[in-house]
This record gives C-alpha cells, structure tokens and sequence, in this order.
C-alpha cells in the first residue's frame, strides 16, 4: 500500500513540473504591443554563369594530373574511333600484313603511324592533344627499330642502350669473399 502512494504522488509531482515547464515561454508571445518584423525582401542573388560558361571554366582549369590524363585518354579514344574506319588507313594496316620481309613490314608499319596519327592530330582540338598524339606516334614507329642493325630509315630515331651482363661468379669465390 505504501509503495501505491508513493508512486501516485511521483507521478503527480512530475506532471506538476511539466505543467510548469510549459508556461516559460515568451512573453511578447500573447502581446498585441509587439510589432511584427517586415519579411526580407527576396533580392537579386549572384548571377550564375551560363552552362556553356561552367564547361569553358573547368575545360581550363586542371583537375591534377590524374584526371588530365584520363580527359586526355577519352579524346583520343575519340579520335581513335573516329578515323579508325577511314578506307586509306585500313589499306595501310592490311598492307603492312601482307609485307614479305621484316624491313618491309617495318617500313609499312612507320607509314601506317604516320597516317593514323597524322589524321588524328589533324582532328585534334588542343596543342596538349597535339604533342600527346607526337609522343604516342614516336613510342610506336621507335617499337620498328632493330638496335641490333642500324637501317638508313632507322638513324633518326633513338636507340635504346643495351643492359650489360652480370658475371656468374663460381661458389668458390663467393665463399674466398665472405673470409
């Protein structure tokens, strides 16, 4: 009986205090004194460039390397499908199949990249897309080189500089070092 009561008067006490609660309010709330705020007037915000405007912005302004790289990638992929079909440059391709002797195909193959990306450096939009397309052309007709045998047509390119071998050394002598 004694633990009913005591829960009955805590839970009056507690509604007793929440009933308090509520009347700290604001005072102007009931007030007819009270003036009320003129609303902001809505006013001219910035003016935002056009989205012409926005894609001009980021076209200029780099993102870091990694994403120059890939913008560059997807142009010339661009590039690539465009002039891909083109009938001189499937002629050149199939021509350098059908070259007898390695000098031949070699030759074949210096002139299909010269066409393939002579073409597509003259689709090119950008000076950037331009010297990307020169050293990608330069990194292909240098694969046609021999270092091995220097060709007259070879001379202007650069030639890679060959690794040199590594002695065996026996057991005998690794073991006479370690002393």
């Amino acid at each position: 009986m004694k633990t009913a009561r005591l829960t009955i008067l805590m839970i009056s006490l507690q509604v007793g205090l929440a009933s308090q609660a509520q009347v700290a309010t604001d005072e102007t709330l009931g007030s007819a004194t009270a003036s009320p705020q003129p609303r902001p007037r809505a006013t001219a915000g910035p003016a935002l460039p056009e989205r012409a405007q926005i894609d001009e912005i980021f076209k200029e302004t780099s993102l870091g390397k990694a994403a120059d790289e890939r913008r560059l990638h997807l142009e010339w992929r661009e590039l690539a499908n465009r002039v891909v079909n083109d009938p001189d440059i499937v002629t050149a391709k199939r021509a350098t199949q059908t070259a007898r002797t390695d000098l031949e195909k070699r030759q074949r193959l210096r002139d299909y990249y010269d066409l393939y990306y002579g073409r597509m450096r003259g689709l090119a939009s950008s000076s950037e897309m331009r010297t990307a397309l020169d050293k990608l052309r330069l990194a292909h007709v240098s694969l046609t080189t021999q270092p091995r045998v220097r060709a007259a047509e070879d001379s202007e390119l650069p030639t890679p500089t060959p690794t040199p071998k590594k002695k065996k050394t026996s057991r005998l002598q690794k073991f006479q070092s370690k002393k």
